[in-house]
């Protein structure tokens, strides 16, 4: 089996896509929106990690106390952009994942062209991650980042 059809069948079962946000007063809108490619694995795993890793040639394997288990990570706006998107843009995802990936790739392409730095982006942004399915919890609700762009 060809490597790059094995991994986006391996990260439709086991990857994420998500974008987080932090409240930051300090920034002009208020919030940071943060997206994250993300894969966690067992100690037992850790090997297909490392191979996501050099296969990508970016990101970050770290291990997460909360959970005991090490996660592959990839945040850099410009890495998601120029390795990961283009990826599953080629070996499309096949699971409902598939539609977070498409809302993840335009948060990105919004985010290149720094609509997060408007309040009219960000709400777009926020909006658009609040469809993607996230099975961890939000710290922030939708409705209440949305008022902090208000402001």
């Amino acid at each position: 089996m060809e490597i790059a059809s094995y991994i986006t069948g391996f990260i439709d079962g086991e990857g994420s896509f998500l974008v987080s946000f932090s409240v930051r007063p300090t920034l002009k809108i208020g919030i940071e929106a943060r997206p994250s490619f993300t894969v966690s694995q067992h100690e037992r795993s850790k090997a297909i990690l490392e191979e996501l890793q050099r296969f990508f040639d970016c990101g970050s394997i770290r291990f997460d106390a909360h959970d005991q288990t090490y996660k592959y990570e990839v945040r850099s706006l410009s890495e998601l952009i120029s390795k990961i998107i283009p990826h599953f843009n080629q070996y499309t995802l096949q699971t409902s994942k598939r539609f977070d990936f498409e809302l993840f790739s335009k948060i990105c392409a919004l985010m290149k062209n720094n609509e997060h730095r408007t309040n009219q982006g960000i709400r777009q942004i926020i909006t658009l991650a609040y469809q993607m399915n996230n099975l961890g919890a939000r710290r922030y609700t939708k409705e209440n980042l949305l008022k902090i762009v208000v402001r």
